[in-house]
């Protein structure tokens, strides 16, 4: 008698158990540093969203996995691609050679180059147009380096100092500034319903961006193979046109198919 108590215990813990649990776990558990807009963020029902977050949706799409975004602190998505907690990591991560000892990419689909935003009736229609220019950067960033080194090189008067793109442009706007030097994405999708403000130039800078993986991970050629066919569609360029506005270059990482990173 004891042992068939203890036998139909078991059976129910077991029966709630399974209940408790979800049925099937995801295909792929996607880390993301939510909050990284446009790329990865909530919008007002609380739903992630962003440029990052459509492109891996309908990379699983394509190849009929299922998927889950999991909010993951920037600096975190390493050891957790590492440590196999999640399998894909995004937020506008650059492909470098020190990420490449360790992690594994996809072919690039975005250049991340610096930019020069100015007002929509300004003279300024080119970075050589910069000569006795003041113009606004963020302090330490790509573009306060660029600016600085090519102070003499364009004749810039002036270079202002700034922590954040908000009040730079605020600044622009109001005319204490003439230009503002900073990451194109994050201009692009400032001004896409600004029309005061317009993109007057593009600085390489050959920063680019794309999925990160363990180098273990299974499905990194197919993933690799998809971005192919997307691009070959237009359905990234079509992505890039949602989140900023604009189609990208036509010899962009978004458009042109390339070979996956390799040191």
């Amino acid at each position: 008698m004891k042992l068939f108590k203890f036998a139909s215990a078991a059976a129910v813990l077991a029966f709630s158990a399974a209940f408790a649990a979800p049925a099937t776990a995801a295909d792929w558990t996607v880390g993301a540093n939510i909050g990284n807009v446009p790329w990865e963020f909530q919008d007002a029902t609380g739903k992630f969203v962003g440029f990052e977050i459509d492109l891996v949706n309908e990379v699983a799409k394509r190849l009929g996995k299922s998927v889950e975004i999991e909010n993951i602190p920037f600096n975190g998505l390493f050891p957790a691609v590492q440590s196999g907690r999640i399998q894909i990591a995004v937020s506008s991560i650059t492909i470098t050679a020190k990420r490449l000892e360790s992690l594994a990419f996809a072919q690039p689909y975005y250049d991340s180059d610096q930019s020069l935003s100015v007002l929509k009736t300004s003279k300024i229609n080119a970075i050589a147009d910069l000569g006795g220019a003041t113009v606004g950067v963020d302090t330490a960033s790509t573009g306060d380096i660029w600016a600085t080194e090519n102070t003499a090189k364009y004749k810039i008067a002036k270079i202002s100092r700034y922590e954040g793109l908000a009040p730079a442009m605020l600044d622009l706007a109001a005319g204490r500034i003439d230009g503002y030097i900073s990451d194109i994405p994050a201009v692009e999708y400032y001004i896409k319903d600004k029309p005061q403000y317009r993109v007057a130039g593009r600085i390489p800078t050959g920063e680019r961006y794309s999925f990160m993986f363990a180098k273990t991970f299974a499905d990194i050629a197919k993933v690799n193979d998809t971005l192919t066919t997307l691009k070959k569609e237009g359905f990234i360029a079509k992505t890039h046109q949602k989140w900023f506005g604009t189609m990208p270059p036509a010899d962009s990482a978004t458009v042109k198919v390339l070979d996956m990173p390799k040191l």
